[in-house]
This record gives structure tokens, sequence and C-alpha cells, in this order.
């Protein structure tokens, strides 16, 4: 089983990946895209149910309704792929050093 700090991390890399793909061609990619948003948000609904306490709390939390905002304008396309490209980069790195506060 992946502790939750693993577990935050693997997402936050997976919102970079998403990020980059999109700021380089979302059309191009879309089908990398998808399965990565699929992936992760079972990742994220799995951390739920993790119950995040803690100092990290505020952060998953804030966190959870921006990404449901973003996966929903994924398709067919976002309708500003640059700024939905870099706010899924934003997050990655939130969610980067956040992940310290997480105990293993």
């Amino acid at each position: 089983m992946v502790d939750t700090k693993q577990q935050v991390l693997d997402i936050a890399m997976n919102l970079t990946r998403i990020g980059n793909w999109a700021a380089d061609g979302y059309e191009a990619k879309n089908k990398r895209i998808s399965m990565f948003l699929e992936q992760t948000n079972t990742s994220i609904q799995e951390v739920r149910q993790m119950k995040v306490t803690g100092r990290f709390k505020p952060t998953f939390d804030t966190f959870c309704p921006v990404f449901q905002k973003l996966y929903r304008q994924a398709s067919p396309t976002p309708p500003d792929t640059d700024a939905w490209a870099e706010t899924m980069m934003t997050w990655g790195n939130i969610l980067t050093h956040r992940a310290s506060l997480l105990e293993r």
C-alpha cells in the first residue's frame, strides 16, 4: 500500500506532466492527457479516503475543487489551454512542496 505522502507526490508529478503536455499541444496529446487525468482523479479519491489531516489538509481541501473544475474543463478542450496547463503545473509544484508536511 502506498502511503499518503507518496500518493500526493504521484499526483503532483501527474499534474506537472499533464500541464506540460497541454502546453506543448493539447490536441496532439489529448489521449495521454485524458488517461492521466483519470488516473489522477482516482488517486485524489484514494487520498481523500486516507483522511488527510494536519497542516497539509488546508492545501488539499483547496486543491480538490480546483482539480475537479480543471477535470471538467478538459473535455473536449479547455477554454484557455495555456492558462489550464499553467494551473496544472502550478498545483503540481504546490503539492510537491507541501507534501513535506505529511508524515510517512
